[in-house]
C-alpha cells in the first residue's frame, strides 16, 4: 500500500526557503504510476502495490482521531528544553530561530543563505505544523503494517534522520524516522490483527537508512535511550538478562557516503564528544566514490550483521525470536523494518552535497528491490520512507520501484 496526502507537502518556497527540493516528488511518483489520485480513496482498485490511504484513510482504517503525534511524543527522544523551544515561545521567534539553523538559511554573519523571505506567502513558523504531520504519516505508515499482517508500506514523506537530541540539522527539524519507532514501542502495540502471531507485542525494530548521508540524528538519538534505560543495548546487555524483562530494542544500520556532509572535515571539526556525527549507528556502511557496484553487496552483508546482533538478543530472552522460514537458518528478524529509502545517492540527484555517491537507476532498482524481497521473504512488516532526494529527477527511483515490484 501506498500513504500519501497531498496537505503533508512540504512548499519551502512558500516560506521563502529556496533549497532544491521539488515540492510534487510524491504526485509525480503517483501520475508515473498512471492514476489521478485526487482524491485518494481507500479501496480504489489500483495495480500493485495499491491501495493508497489519505492521512484521513488510515485513520479510519486504524480507528484513530486528533493528535497523532503529541508534544509527549517527541519529548521521548528530544531534550524537554529543545521540544518547549518549538511550542513554548511567544510570537513564534524561538521556533523561528530553530528553523532558520535547521534549514541552515543564514551564513555566518548573519545573512540570508537560500532563503528570500520577501517572498514567502507564509510564515516561517508555520512550517512546524507541516512538519508535525510528515512525522505523524511516518507513524500511521508503520502502524498500517502492524494492523494489517505482514506486508509493504511505502509513505511517501518523512525520512527527517539528521534531527538531534536538542536541535535541528540538515533540514530536519525534529526525527520522525527514530519518533515513530521509539512510540510504536512505548504505544505497546501488537504486530498483527490477523495470522500470523496473532497479537504478538512489538519489541524490535530495525532501522535501515539508505540515504546518502549518514543517519546521524537517528544513532545519537537511539544511543541516548540506551543510556537512559529506555531501550535495550546489544552490546552491553546481551546475556545479561534472562528472564525476558529487558527493555525493546531499535538495531540501526546507515549506509551512506564515506565522506561528504556529515562527515566532511569542517563539520567534523565542529562536532563535539560523544554526540553526532561521531557516533555510529549500530551499523555504519560508508560507501566512496568508485564503489556504488558494492553498494547492495554491502547492505547484504549489513543485513547479515543485524540478524547475528537480533540472534544474540533473542538468544538471551531479552526479545521474543520470531523465526525465519527453515530455509534461512532458523535466525531471527525484527517485529517491524523502517527502510529510509533515500532519493539522493542517485546520480542525477540535484543536492551537491550528495555528489559523492551516484547510483544509476538500476543500481537504485538493485538496492531497493534486495530490501523488499527480504522483507517479503520473511514475513517482516516494513514501512518505507520516501527520505532524502533533491531537484527535478528525485521522484524516478521510488516511481520506478514500485511500479516493477509484485
Amino acid at each position: 500500500m501506498i500513504l500519501y496526502d497531498p496537505s503533508l507537502t512540504m512548499r519551502f518556497r512558500d516560506y521563502g526557503i529556496m533549497l532544491p527540493i521539488s515540492p510534487d516528488r510524491g504526485e509525480q511518483t503517483l501520475d508515473f504510476l498512471g492514476r489521478n489520485f485526487y482524491p485518494c480513496a481507500r479501496g480504489k482498485s489500483m495495480p500493485y502495490p495499491g491501495p493508497v490511504f489519505s492521512i484521513a484513510d488510515a485513520l479510519a482504517l486504524l480507528g484513530g482521531d486528533g493528535d497523532i503525534i503529541s508534544r509527549r511524543d517527541l519529548e521521548r527522544l528530544h531534550s524537554g528544553d529543545y521540544i518547549a523551544a518549538l511550542y513554548e515561545d511567544s510570537g513564534g521567534k524561538t521556533l523561528e530561530r530553530e528553523l532558520l539553523n535547521t534549514y541552515e538559511l543564514l551564513d555566518a554573519r548573519g545573512r540570508p543563505r537560500r532563503y528570500e523571505p520577501e517572498r514567502a506567502v507564509e510564515p516561517l513558523a508555520g512550517l512546524f505544523a507541516v512538519i508535525l504531520a510528515q512525522t505523524a504519516g511516518t507513524y500511521l505508515a508503520c502502524r498500517l503494517v502492524l494492523a494489517e499482517g505482514p506486508g509493504f508500506c511505502y509513505y511517501l514523506g518523512g525520512g527527517m534522520h539528521h534531527a538531534r537530541y536538542d536541535a535541528g540539522a540538515g533540514f530536519c527539524l525534529i526525527n520522525d524516522v527514530a519518533g515513530a519507532a521509539a512510540k510504536i514501542l512505548a504505544d505497546g502495540l501488537e504486530r498483527y490483527r490477523r495470522p500470523p502471531n496473532p497479537g504478538k507485542p512489538v519489541r524490535l525494530i530495525w532501522i535501515v537508512d539508505m540515504d546518502a548521508h549518514k543517519g546521524d540524528g537517528t544513532a545519537e538519538l537511539i544511543r541516548f535511550a540506551r543510556e537512559r534505560g529506555e531501550l535495550a543495548d546489544p552490546r552491553q546487555d546481551a546475556g545479561r538478562r534472562r528472564d525476558g524483562s529487558g527493555a525493546p530494542c531499535i538495531l540501526t544500520l546507515s549506509i551512506h557516503m564515506a565522506k561528504g556532509w556529515p562527515l566532511d572535515g569542517e563539520t567534523l571539526a565542529a562536532a563535539k564528544p560523544g554526540r553526532a556525527p561521531l557516533l555510529s549507528s549500530d551499523i555504519d556502511i560508508g560507501i566512496d566514490q568508485g564503489e556504488e557496484a558494492e553498494y547492495t553487496p554491502r547492505l547484504a552483508e549489513g543485513i547479515r550483521e543485524l540478524e547475528r546482533m537480533t540472534a544474540m538478543l533473542t538468544a538471551t530472552a531479552m526479545l521474543s525470536a520470531t523465526a525465519l522460514p527453515a530455509e534461512s537458518g532458523g535466525q531471527s528478524v525484527p517485529d517491524l523494518m523502517l527502510v529510509v529509502d533515500g532519493a539522493d545517492p542517485y546520480e542525477h540527484d540535484g543536492l551537491p552535497s550528495s555528489g559523492l555517491l551516484r547510483l544509476t537507476l538500476d543500481q537504485c532498482l538493485e538496492r531497493d528491490n534486495f530490501m523488499y524481497r527480504y522483507a517479503m521473504d520473511r514475513n517482516i512488516p516494513s514501512a518505507w520512507i520516501q527520505a532524502g532526494g533533491y531537484g527535478e529527477r528525485a521522484w524516478e527511483p521510488a516511481a520506478h520501484f514500485l511500479q516493477g515490484i509484485r
